[in-house]
């Protein structure tokens, strides 16, 4: 994979009308796969080597990004999602990679501003179901 574009990667929410709409001017983002493993070793394990068990523990992706809001639209959406405590669909598009897509809840949302400079954000949404990938 060449490198890319930071600002190539995107962060979608669903808009309420079957399609999604790009939350903001993430200028920071960070995605996060994680897989815990169930360990099965016991006394008759080969070698005293620990033995996980195939297919199992739980799975979970953190997106986790910062920068500026891209219309007051888009921000009325993620308000929204965050005080109903609401999981909706989220995209997140990695370009030349592929896209994730399935239920998230927003948990964390924060606002800071600068005298001089522009209202910035920092969020954070965690999987709450099973997700999917498409390759690019």
């Amino acid at each position: 994979m060449a490198a890319q574009k930071g600002r190539d990667l995107l962060l979608k929410l669903e808009d309420g009308s079957g399609g999604f709409a790009t939350v903001a001017g993430i200028r920071s983002q960070r995605i996060a796969l994680n897989a815990e493993t169930v360990d099965v070793t016991s006394a008759e394990s080969v070698g005293r080597w620990r033995e996980l068990l195939d297919g199992s523990g739980m799975r979970r992706a953190a997106i986790s990004g910062s920068g500026v809001f891209k219309d007051a639209a888009s921000d009325a959406l993620i308000r929204q999602a965050f005080f109903e405590g609401a999981v909706r669909a989220f995209q997140v598009i990695v370009p030349d990679f592929g896209r994730i897509e399935g239920p998230f809840q927003v948990t964390a949302l924060e606002y800071r501003a600068d005298h001089a400079g522009e209202v910035t954000f920092d969020i954070a949404v965690e999987s709450a179901g099973a997700l999917s990938f498409t390759a690019a």
